[in-house]
């Protein structure tokens, strides 16, 4: 168990955390959440023992072995991917040494029993220790993060940044940790890794403390998530999505009293204004007086803080036909990346780049933004306007160059009356906007690129793995406005939930091939699991007569095509039930304002008013019982 007491920390004078008191039990997997600076990434330092807090205490299990994952980690250069990564496993490696050492002398001294015993003692321990064994779990779980056989042996140096971290996580969950602390795992993985990490974090029986704007990833992984707001916090019991409706729950709940509240402290304060002059009312008014006294105060809660709000400016559109391509195709020297690719991309048309690192979805991307050679043919339409923000487009900006200044160069006749509109709807407003780029964070920079696309006038957006840095709220109010893009998108992104409904193809890049799906992300991997099932089904064949494995998994597979359905039914069902949750919220609070105004001359305004709120009580329930059968559903597939 990890236990938080009156913990308090400070950074540069500011408090980031102050007050936190926690409890994580054994086994128990939580989301730490919160806006970007909210101190998620500075209480995981804590934890793992890097910060010493200025006030409180954190008190973890002792001899307890932490794995903690850094957003960024510096590894080494000289070793080749499996010599760093054994090094999860230091007893293991001095024991080798141990033996290899009494080997030697045993090889060159005749009978030298200590040399022996030395040798068996080590060999037992060794054993023991699973010796025999960590290298087969190292290659499962370095091949589950995406590497292959023959990159065991090559030099580390030889990979991105990216892929030397999926070497440090492989390290971390290999090691046998008690307690796992990862600060956005999902960053550098591809679609295929994070479903294999998913999977074994699900089964990891120790503490996981996970931090991630991946809201899929930590539905799957999670079932509590903790909050972090400044000077409080909320810890709930809830996969995040589900955090997140108890949370807007229990804030409508706080402002429905504190607004009831401040009604009637309104109405006992004219009460008293009226009668305290009057010698017959005068006890009256002084018992109102000591109601109002004794009344404890609901504070009034904050309903969110400010997220971005982004509306790409209307453009003109492009011709019919954006992009053709015959037999295109790329290679890096002696490595083929892309061959003979033949596709037409429509006008309007919204595609997800999906698939393995290295596969050749930014490839791709770069060559149709007119950044990358390439072989082949490739038209580009009629009045096509290209906005690219690519996966290191916060590296591009130059840094010297203030925020305020950037946006301007980028913005147009048109569109520079509204560069201070714009910086405001990125959260850069008052003096934020005279920062120098710099200065700011990996999320911050990349905001700052979304504000300059924002600025200029393009009908086709090429988006390089958009969210990266981005807290949850704003990648969902960027994808708000990417699905109201009237013109053609195309993105590249890992990100299922920020995929989910953007986009109407999917196209998944395989070894020099892509192959092109019609639907969303959901869509897709609904497919590509029936595929997969129906590839099981070939390879469990009998001879005829023998078919019992083929008709089970013809039937497994007519399961799964039902619950999908079912679940897409209830899917529609929630979509129903929150709008009319939305429009009879809207109409109450419209109620309120007229009886908050005085407007009490329609007799009836009161039942209606009790009527409504009864009727959001029961929407409300609607709600839960059919998630609920959704979730049962969603189990019931993943099993």
């Amino acid at each position: 168990m990890i236990r938080i007491e009156d913990l308090h920390i400070s950074l540069g004078g500011n408090a980031i955390i102050a007050g936190l008191n926690l409890q994580i039990k054994a086994g128990e997997k939580v989301a730490l959440t919160g806006r970007n600076g909210a101190g998620k990434t500075t209480l995981l330092r804590a934890m793992a023992g890097e910060i010493e807090p200025e006030k409180g205490h954190i008190y973890l299990p002792k001899d307890s072995r932490i794995g903690y994952l850094r957003q960024i980690s510096r590894i080494e250069a000289g070793r080749t991917v499996m010599d760093e990564a054994r090094r999860a496993f230091p007893e293991l490696l001095r024991l080798e040494q141990s033996m290899q050492e009494a080997e030697k002398q045993l090889s060159g001294t005749a009978g030298d029993t200590a040399a022996a015993q030395a040798l068996a003692e080590a060999e037992y321990r060794y054993r023991m220790l699973g010796g025999y064994t960590y290298r087969g779990t190292l290659e499962r779980i370095l091949k589950g993060l995406g590497f292959s056989d023959e990159d065991f042996d090559k030099p580390l140096d030889a990979f991105s940044g990216g892929w030397q971290m999926r070497v440090e996580l492989a390290k971390i969950l290999a090691g046998g940790r008690d307690i796992l602390l990862l600060d956005e795992p999902t960053n550098y993985l591809d679609l295929e890794s994070i479903l294999w990490l998913e999977d074994f974090l699900k089964r990891y029986e120790g503490v996981l403390v996970l931090v991630s704007h991946d809201k899929r990833f930590l539905d799957t992984v999670t079932r509590r998530t903790l909050e972090l707001d400044g000077k409080r916090y909320w810890d709930l019991p809830y996969g995040y999505s589900e955090f997140m409706q108890r949370k807007a729950g229990i804030l409508e709940k706080q402002l429905r009293e504190a607004l009831n509240q401040e009604r009637e402290i309104k109405r006992t304060e004219q009460l008293i204004e009226r009668f305290r002059y009057k010698a017959t009312k005068a006890a009256f008014a002084q018992s109102l007086i000591k109601k109002l006294e004794k009344m404890e105060r609901i504070e009034m809660p904050e309903t969110g803080r400010p997220v971005l709000r982004v509306q790409f400016p209307p453009v003109a559109p492009s011709g019919k036909s954006v992009f053709r391509a015959w037999g295109l195709s790329k290679r890096y020297g002696a490595k083929q990346v892309l061959r003979d690719l033949e596709f037409h991309i429509a006008r309007g048309e919204k595609i997800a780049f999906v698939g393995r690192n290295g596969m050749g979805k930014t490839t791709l991307a770069s060559i149709l933004a007119g950044e990358n050679d390439y072989e082949g043919v490739l038209e580009t339409g009629h009045n096509v306007h290209i906005g690219y923000f690519a996966q290191d487009q916060s590296r591009r900006l130059p840094g010297a160059m203030r925020i305020i200044d950037y946006l301007e160069h980028q913005a147009t006749a048109e569109t520079r009356p509204r560069v201070r509109d714009v910086a405001g709807a990125f959260l850069f407003s008052d003096e934020a906007v005279f920062k120098p780029i710099e200065v700011l964070s990996g999320g911050e920079r990349n905001r700052v690129a979304l504000a300059g696309m924002m600025l200029r006038g393009f009908n086709v957006l090429i988006m390089d793995e958009p969210t990266n840095h981005l807290d949850i709220p704003s990648k969902e109010t960027l994808k708000a406005a990417l699905k109201d893009f009237p013109g053609t998108l195309i993105v590249v992104s890992h990100d299922r939930d920020f995929l989910a409904g953007l986009t109407g193809q999917t196209w998944e890049f395989r070894p020099l091939e892509v192959r092109r799906f019609q639907g969303d992300i959901n869509e897709f991997l609904e497919s590509r699991r029936l595929d997969d099932l129906q590839s099981l089904e070939a390879r469990n064949e009998k001879p005829p007569g023998k078919n019992e494995n083929t008709s089970a998994a013809k039937k497994q597979g007519a399961r799964i095509k039902e619950l999908l359905k079912a679940r897409r039914r209830l899917e529609k069902q929630l979509k129903d039930i929150e709008a009319q949750i939305e429009k009879a919220e809207r109409e109450l609070e419209a109620m309120e304002q007229r009886m908050q105004q005085g407007d009490t001359g329609d007799a009836e305004i009161y039942t209606r008013y009790e009527t409504l709120r009864n009727r959001i009580d029961e929407l409300y329930t609607r709600w839960e019982q059919t998630d609920a059968e959704r979730e049962h559903i969603t189990a019931e597939l993943e099993e």
